[in-house]
């Protein structure tokens, strides 16, 4: 027979949807603030051709400049408030999240709890400040020195244009990282990945049509773009299949007699990833690859034949060479990110302080060799998944000119927050129906007739 949760699950529709209010109300305040998103996205920063930054942009778009504008939903060839996104507050997450591995002040800050955890994220914006500044100072000096056919990038270049162009994207960044914490806190979902992700599926649509026309030039054929499509569906079924995998590990508690009762005795189970990592890997790896040819396009050596313009040959996409770098860097990040965020000694200590143990492993030292040799076989499978994912793409893109945002960064990134905003609002439909019953029960038990 079923169990209640069970049943309620099976349960769950649009109706359900329909009568949580709370739950729509959340939806309806991520779409807005998304749509907000999109607005800034098309603010330009002040003095700034437009006609310059696209026709550069499209000069080095192959490079992590064309990286990064995907992320940032065009705001960055279009030069607006937007431009940074919320990349700098990801990579201050990410360097907080190494150094409390590192660092025993920040380790313990850790271990505090809630406390612990919000001067953490303290310390986040402020490195998220910092970031920003010097990233915002960058553009703002390389935008001075570049050149278009239409002129220069800057109408007024100067001090003044420096101090405005790094407030205002130091400003759109900071605003960003609140409304993505406005998000979680009020809406539904991860506010800064929906963020990211609202900007990779905005250019979607675009990039299809570009595929499509390639078509309609003769450029690709029919066949092949069928086969594109077709393969596409596939991979995001694949990737589906593969974030949702994971190994159970048994955890048995004993059983312990307070007083008449028997208490304890529970069997569960510790859930691992197979993809532990989620898309960091892949993120850190192209960026690395293409720093070269973004050099080297900006210093205008790729007609010479210096060292640098070989290196950018050797790591074009396609080559076998910037092939091979990519599964190393991404197999490197998968286990050095695993090890991060998963502590197989600090697991099995918080198992033995609970009277938990894994069945036929002693508690201890024991416990924690089984979880990170179980673990390193997940993050190696999980590591040839991801570089299967990621190298399809890059040889559609390479040979047959496939758009950027078809890369299998873009397609993990989406398929991960897709399945983790469903599965929060399932969550919530799940709570909403749950809390009904419960209401109805109550009701019930006032209306029955006592027996005196």
């Amino acid at each position: 027979m079923a169990s209640a949760a069970e049943q309620l699950a099976a349960n769950l529709n649009l109706g359900v949807l329909s009568k949580a209010t709370e739950l729509k109300k959340r939806i309806w305040f991520t779409l807005a603030a998304l749509i907000v998103y999109r607005i800034g996205t098309y603010i330009p920063v002040p003095g700034v051709d437009a006609n310059v930054m696209a026709e550069i942009l499209r000069q080095h778009g192959s490079g992590i400049l064309g990286m990064f504008d995907m992320f940032t939903g065009g705001a960055l060839g279009r030069m607006t408030v937007f431009a940074l996104n919320i990349m700098p507050y990801i990579s201050a997450s990410i360097i907080i999240q190494l150094m409390s591995a590192a660092v025993p002040t920040l380790e313990a800050l850790k271990k505090e709890g809630e406390s612990g955890r919000k001067k953490l994220n303290q310390y986040t914006r402020y490195l998220t400040v910092l970031i920003a500044t010097f990233q915002a100072y960058g553009i703002a000096v390389g935008l001075e020195s570049m050149q278009g056919s239409f002129g220069p990038a800057v109408y007024d270049a100067g001090l003044f244009f420096r101090i405005s162009c790094v407030v205002t994207l130091v400003g759109g960044t900071m605003f960003l990282m609140w409304l993505g914490e406005q998000i979680t806190a009020r809406g539904i979902g991860n506010g800064i990945s929906l963020i990211i992700f609202a900007g990779i599926v905005a250019n979607v649509p675009s990039a299809l049509a570009a595929t499509l026309e390639l078509g309609r030039t003769g450029a690709l054929s029919t066949v092949f773009i069928i086969a594109f499509l077709v393969i596409a569906l596939a991979v995001i079924a694949f990737v589906v299949f593969m974030e949702r995998a994971q190994r159970r590990i048994p955890i048995q508690y004993p059983k312990r007699q307070v007083g008449n009762r028997m208490y304890g005795g529970e069997n569960t189970h510790l859930p691992l990833k197979l993809n532990t990592a989620g898309v960091i890997p892949p993120i850190f790896a192209s960026s690395l690859l293409l720093l070269p040819a973004t050099f080297a396009g900006f210093s205008g050596v790729q007609t010479s034949d210096g060292w640098l313009s070989s290196i950018t040959a050797a790591l074009a996409h396609g080559q076998p060479l910037y092939m091979a770098l990519y599964v190393a860097l991404i197999v490197f990040f998968a286990f050095f990110y695993t090890a991060v965020v998963f502590n197989p000694v600090e697991t099995a200590d918080n198992l033995k302080k609970h009277g938990g143990f894994v069945p036929g492993i002693r508690p201890g030292q024991s416990t924690a060799d089984y979880l990170d040799r179980v673990l390193t076989r997940l993050t190696a499978v999980g590591a040839i998944y991801m570089s299967v994912v990621c190298l399809l793409p890059e040889i559609l893109i390479s040979q047959y000119g496939v758009p950027f945002y078809f890369g299998g960064t873009s397609l993990l990134i989406i398929v991960s927050v897709t399945m983790d905003t469903v599965a929060q609002v399932q969550s919530h439909l799940f709570a909403h129906q749950y809390e009904g019953l419960i209401r109805k029960a109550r009701l019930g038990g006032r209306g029955a007739p006592r027996i005196r």
